[in-house]
């Protein structure tokens, strides 16, 4: 039981917790600021705002810059300008796919300092569980290793290592876990990363992560290059609404309905194992990649026409070979395309009428050239789907989606929690933060 002293003693530490919160959110949005501006932000006095400038520059959270001239001339001492010390710690996101794997390191602001990438096998056989198991040793010593490689690259060793957020092919529950499903490929996609690796670490399903970035990148508009931060804004059309297609092994979808990301339980929102049984195949989730080798060799193997496709190895025939093939006009491969075009709008349909979704991004390093089945899928949908009817269209952001959500969720919790993960200490502070206090 808690008494009035300890009662007593609780209302300075978690005001002081506040004020220093304050400030740091306000030093997040703001490129500089002085604390007439801190003040107007947060509405905490001069003497507080100076107090806690102090012990958050003490700390090496903050630092003081000049005073930029604007022109007028100015009576007095000039006021003081503080900045974030951008370059205090690091932030980790990496893509862990099934194949590929890619890492960024950025500052506080989400410039990037160093990027990487490497491959993996990834390849299970059925439900071998000691294949599974390989698997998943072989990937989590990647990612450890390609995070090194980053951190190495952007001189950040010696930084604090504040969130390493990971996107991962697999549904994950709020334990940063995947459940043991799927034949064992969800858990071989998600060895335990939230454990494993080094500081605070956030899993998340890289199709979710790709929403984000798609959100991000609306809410920002099309320009190029910087960080993946939201703006104030007009947001694109179905950014509220959204749904985005990761397409490259395997069909997987972030959902974005009312603003607000779905995970489902044990973050199984998104999965795409029904299609099996709605689309009347027993490999309906397949992505766009696979989708484009099996319907090939398919009809190379009925001999539905003669093909330049025909002279490649079936072992080596790949989604970017039938893909060219189609620009150059061989009518078998664009066949195909269409193939995956009415699979494309049938999906749309399912999400639509389902979630009320107005936009369906398709995403990943196949989106640079998806276009000629989208085209088909448009003229599809509206003959199967009566309207409001769904936009269809391809991501801006390539092979790099679902690692530029994961740090646009990296970002997002640092600016809601930025004590949590920073908890800023000076030597002489008598109120830490609590553990309840920190992001989990």
């Amino acid at each position: 039981m808690s008494t009035a002293q300890d009662r007593g003693a609780s209302s300075p530490q978690l005001m002081r917790r506040a004020n220093r919160q304050a400030l740091l959110q306000h030093a997040l949005r703001a490129q500089h600021f002085t604390a007439a501006d801190a003040m107007a932000a947060t509405g905490l006095t001069r003497a507080t705002v100076l107090g806690v400038c102090a012990e958050l520059e003490e700390s090496g959270w903050l630092h003081e810059v000049p005073a930029g001239r604007e022109g007028a001339v100015q009576r007095g001492r000039p006021a003081r300008h503080f900045a974030l010390q951008a370059d205090a710690a690091v932030l980790i996101a990496v893509d862990a796919g099934q194949h590929t794997l890619t890492a960024r390191a950025a500052d506080l602001r989400g410039r990037e300092l160093a990027g990487a990438r490497s491959t993996t096998d990834g390849t299970l056989d059925g439900v071998d569980l000691d294949a599974g198991a390989a698997t998943a040793e072989e990937r989590l010593e990647a990612v450890i290793t390609l995070i090194d490689q980053v951190l190495e690259q952007a001189a950040a060793r010696e930084r604090p290592r504040l969130l390493t957020v990971v996107g991962v092919p697999a549904p994950v529950g709020p334990d940063g876990h995947s459940p043991s499903g799927d034949k064992g490929y969800w858990p071989a996609m998600n060895p335990g990363f939230v454990d494993a690796l080094e500081g605070e670490v956030l899993v998340e399903n890289d199709a979710n992560l790709a929403a984000l970035a798609e959100r991000a990148h609306a809410a920002a508009g099309a320009g190029a290059g910087g960080a993946v931060t939201q703006s104030a804004g007009h947001l694109a059309a179905g950014s509220d609404h959204l749904a985005t297609l990761l397409m490259g092994e395997r069909f997987g979808t972030g959902l974005i309905v009312d603003g607000h990301l779905l995970r489902g339980a044990q973050g199984g929102a998104g999965e795409m194992r029904f299609l099996d049984a709605m689309l009347g195949d027993s490999r309906g989730a397949d992505g766009v990649a696979a989708l484009a080798r099996r319907w090939t060799l398919e009809a190379l193997a009925a001999r539905e026409s003669s093909s330049p496709l025909e002279s490649l190895p079936a072992h080596a025939l790949s989604a970017e070979d039938v893909f060219s093939a189609a620009r150059a006009g061989d009518p078998l491969a664009q066949r195909v395309l269409e193939r995956i075009g009415e699979r494309l709008a049938r999906i749309a349909a399912i999400l639509s009428s389902l979630l009320g979704v107005e936009a369906v991004v398709v995403a990943g390093a196949i989106a640079e050239a998806i276009e000629p089945v989208l085209s088909h899928a448009r003229t599809v949908l509206p003959k199967i789907l009566t309207p409001p009817v769904p936009q269809l269209r391809a991501s801006a952001l390539g092979r790099e989606v679902v690692v530029r959500g994961a740090l646009e969720l990296a970002l997002a919790r640092l600016r809601e929690d930025p004590l949590g993960l920073l908890a800023p200490e000076t030597g002489t502070d008598p109120y830490p933060p609590t553990e309840g206090n920190r992001t989990s």
